[in-house]
């Protein structure tokens, strides 16, 4: 299809695709040629989120490809809930892989992109040959429905993800100030902005209250520019967040499609990245401990000390030495 415009914020040299697939168009930037490496963002992001890596794994001999998913950006964002589920993000990877007349692809997520990208190489082993995770680890389907969990969780508050799950309630708090919510989400999920125990409490909401109330109002992180959250509200601003927080809405629907891989490890090599600040990684420190289980082709775990979530930002050139290595090792 006919490449949209580019725009200021892309790097120089790369450039815009729009590629259908059996479940709509999906909106890439890439750059570089060599060994394809598809990047998967996660919430709230898009493909800017790796604005760093997309010139440092070209430079390196990559063919690195970085998506809007389904539901962001310039991708398709269709109506209804269950076409959110993580079956549809997996054949959306597997078709941009085709798509860009590739038969196999090193995949790597972060944030709800770890698992996306996970679950790419645990049901389409013949086309992910090796998977990258930032941030959030892998870990296995479990035994209990997971917003039953997430309700134990919240005790006497509301977890994040229980209050992400009735259609249009998160939708109204944060469409009121989209660059304002997203401003203090990026920060307060920043290394160091917010003691341990404030940081432990933005994931929950106190009855009657937004998950904004908790948000830090200071200045912006370094690694977040003016000008890079104007790129980042001006997308959401035009998407609106259904599509992107109906990845939240399929937990269940998830735990249901991948009964047939309970508990199943990924034997492709790996890599996991995450943040010494970040929740996702303290939070899961289990299953990280796993990893020998989990993850037996696993060929390092790194945690970025004084990092936060938000890894590929905050620390580009820590990750992009990481990930080069990691690549150039496979081959």
């Amino acid at each position: 299809m006919p490449q949209p415009p580019t725009d200021p914020a892309t790097p120089p040299g790369a450039v815009h695709r729009l590629v259908d697939t059996p479940g709509g168009r999906i909106h890439l930037v890439e750059q570089g040629t060599g060994p394809l490496v598809l990047l998967v963002h996660g919430f709230p992001e898009s493909w800017y989120s790796w604005r760093h890596q997309l010139p440092a794994l070209a430079a390196a001999g990559y063919r690195a490809a970085a998506i809007d998913v389904r539901g962001y950006g310039r991708s398709a964002k269709p109506a209804a809930t269950d076409a959110y589920r993580m079956l549809a993000h997996v054949a959306d990877n597997t078709a941009v892989v085709h798509a860009l007349g590739e038969e196999t692809a090193t995949v790597v997520g972060h944030d709800w992109g770890s698992p996306i990208a996970a679950d790419s190489a645990l049901l389409r082993p013949d086309v992910f040959t090796a998977v990258g995770l930032l941030s959030v680890p892998y870990a296995p389907r479990g035994e209990n429905r997971p917003t039953d969990g997430f309700a134990r969780i919240g005790g006497d508050e509301e977890f994040y993800v229980s209050y992400f799950q009735a259609p249009g309630r998160a939708e109204a708090e944060i469409e009121r100030d989209v660059r304002g919510w997203l401003a203090g989400f990026y920060t307060g999920l920043t290394g160091g902005t917010l003691t341990p125990e404030e940081h432990g409490r933005l994931f929950f909401v106190p009855q009657g209250a937004h998950l904004a109330d908790r948000f830090p109002t200071g200045p912006l992180p370094a690694w977040l520019t003016e000008a890079a959250l104007d790129v980042y509200s001006g997308e959401f601003e035009r998407s609106g967040f259904t599509g992107a927080l109906n990845r939240y809405r399929n937990v269940d629907r998830d735990w249901e499609d991948l009964a047939a891989w309970h508990g199943a490890p990924i034997t492709q090599p790996s890599l996991f990245i995450g943040g010494s600040l970040d929740a996702s990684t303290t939070w899961m420190a289990d299953a990280i401990d796993a990893y020998p289980a989990t993850l037996p082709g696993l060929s390092a775990a790194h945690i970025l000390e004084g990092c936060g979530h938000w890894i590929q930002q905050e620390r580009p050139d820590e990750v992009n030495r990481l990930l080069t290595q990691w690549l150039d090792g496979l081959r």
